[in-house]
């Protein structure tokens, strides 16, 4: 049987970049260690929190690095490698594995979208290229198309392919995921106003970017619901729905770099076609963070 990669809260950890758009490794590397500290169970490295499809190879291998060195075992490190090109997912994959990642996160692909048989294969030639635990993302919103419970079932399969981070909103195909899939067919919320929501179908924890900025509460609800108290799991997911919407308001990770630069935790700088916060966007975002005390 095939084991779940975490348990609880991992963080879609966020890119720090200088002033210039060059990678700021020593904000990076506070971050890692405050998430650690703070409860998060797993960094997941260069998702679209993490601004992947901005960094080129070349960085992708030094960050890599350097993420696996930093966190150095204390919680598995995931990283992300889906590319709307096999092959190039595959290289990637096989580049991560030997800088020593945990687990892979895995996109749909994108903009040359294929059939529910291309995920199929496409998915089934990445796993083939490793030796490592692959979760699956799905995130329709992004990328144009769903998996199927259907397409779920027969990955599943695979005995690389370790479950999804579920990012559709549809319960519907969440429920009957649960229901083609084997138990070790492992469910992570993909968005933060659904955790307590999804784990009440069987999934075991968040891939989060309100982690980002709030990760001890993160965890605490994942936490709380995994020892059999939802009520606490849902007066969480209540309790912080403003934040989360906040984060949210302007294309992610606009809202949680401008969170980050405001809590001092690194520069708010992003790269093109993302842009810097509005003004609007940015009152709603700071009178919530207010409201939770993450700022003063």
């Amino acid at each position: 049987m095939k084991k779940p990669v975490f348990y609880g809260s991992g963080v879609a950890i966020a890119t720090p970049f200088n002033a210039d758009g060059s990678i700021d490794y020593v904000s990076y590397g506070k971050l890692i260690d405050w998430q650690i500290a703070e409860g998060t169970k797993a960094i997941i490295v260069l998702g679209t929190t993490g601004e992947n499809p901005t960094v080129s190879d070349a960085e992708f291998e030094k960050m890599v690095a350097f993420s696996i060195k930093q966190i150095n075992k204390r919680v598995p490190a995931v990283v992300g490698t889906g590319k709307n090109d096999t092959h190039h997912s595959i290289v990637l994959s096989k580049l991560a594995q030997k800088l020593g990642a945990d687990a892979l996160l895995v996109v749909n692909p994108y903009y040359n979208k294929t059939t529910q048989a291309g995920l199929v294969a496409h998915m089934n030639a990445i796993a083939d290229s490793v030796d490592i635990p692959i979760i699956l993302y799905n995130v329709p919103s992004r990328t144009g198309m769903s998996f199927s419970a259907d397409t779920y079932a027969e990955l599943a399969k695979h005995r690389n392919i370790n479950g999804v981070k579920e990012a559709s909103g549809d319960f519907g195909l969440i429920l009957r995921t649960r229901k083609k899939c084997p138990d070790d067919f492992y469910l992570y919320s993909g968005n933060d106003d659904q955790i307590t929501s999804i784990m009440s179908l069987g999934g075991v924890g968040v891939i989060s970017v309100l982690a980002n900025i709030e990760p001890k509460k993160t965890q605490e609800s994942c936490e709380a619901y995994l020892k059999g108290d939802v009520r606490r799991s849902a007066q969480l997911q209540i309790e912080y729905c403003d934040l989360i919407e906040a984060l949210f308001v302007e294309t992610s990770p606009i809202p949680v770099k401008a969170a980050l630069a405001a809590m001092g935790k690194c520069g708010g700088t992003l790269r093109l076609p993302l842009i810097e916060m509005s003004e609007k966007g940015k009152q709603q975002l700071f009178a919530s963070m207010k409201i939770h005390d993450l700022l003063k």
